[in-house]
């Protein structure tokens, strides 16, 4: 199924006909598939949502680029078209970043928030700095080059410099990555009142643990489950512990 909002069409699937809703909000990319084993287990009880954003998967890429709001803004009006009232949000990795404005900004009305090694904590690293200084600098020698020369030696720095996930992207999409990351996003995540459930790999990579443990701090009502030995998708590698925890957490009493 799709959904059209102005120039956007968002693909999405509905699992389920309960009046109790789960929305899910992956990561980055076209990640909505991983979630076939949590989507499997609750769809029996639970209305559940999820989609693929602007860019990925089955939704087609964006003309123009976009900015962190602007797909948290999509996402609330898919939610108002679709009468979603009061879900249960389970978000991944780039999907918190959307929960944390809806939440934290929006203040849009859910019943319980799981936040699964989200983003959106911006920490300053020397060696990220030192790597952009390199890169910017290697980059101006462009401007002396031979117009034919110019494009394949911005593609080498690109290459060599570049993330894996940036390099994979269109120029509209670079841009739009350029400008999610950009944004620090603490203190939306400190302005959520709702109950939360975190739960992260200590091994991942992409968001440290550490951000798990400031989150924890700085969301009042929230609980910390740390997977061991486990990466940025510690949710793949702790299926049946995963589904549990959040059965546990969603259904407890107040």
């Amino acid at each position: 199924m799709y959904f059209k909002f102005t120039k956007y069409k968002l693909f999405f699937q509905k699992y389920g006909n309960s009046d109790k809703t789960i929305l899910i909000l992956p990561g980055w990319g076209n990640t909505r598939d991983t979630f076939k084993y949590l989507i499997n287990y609750f769809k029996e009880f639970y209305t559940i949502y999820i989609l693929d954003y602007p860019g990925f998967g089955n939704s087609p890429e964006i003309n123009g680029e976009l900015n962190i709001y602007d797909y948290s803004y999509i996402i609330k009006s898919f939610m108002d078209k679709n009468n979603i009232k009061k879900p249960i949000i389970i978000s991944h990795s780039f999907g918190g970043r959307i929960s944390a404005i809806l939440v934290g900004k929006y203040k849009i009305d859910v019943k319980k928030l799981i936040l699964i090694d989200v983003a959106g904590i911006k920490r300053i690293k020397p060696s990220i700095i030192l790597k952009q200084i390199i890169y910017k600098l290697l980059k101006k020698i462009s401007f002396f080059l031979p117009c034919r020369l110019k494009d394949k030696y911005r593609e080498y720095l690109l290459y060599k410099f570049g993330s894996s996930d940036y390099k994979d992207l269109s120029l509209n999409m670079r841009k739009t990555f350029k400008n999610i990351i950009s944004e620090d996003l603490k203190k939306h995540y400190k302005n959520i009142n709702t109950d939360t459930l975190i739960l992260w790999g200590d091994n991942d990579i992409d968001t440290p643990v550490k951000d798990a443990f400031l989150l924890n701090k700085i969301i009042k009502k929230s609980d910390l489950v740390i997977f061991k030995n486990s990466s940025h998708y510690s949710y793949l590698q702790n299926i049946y512990r995963t589904n549990i925890i959040i059965k546990y957490f969603i259904e407890k009493e107040d």
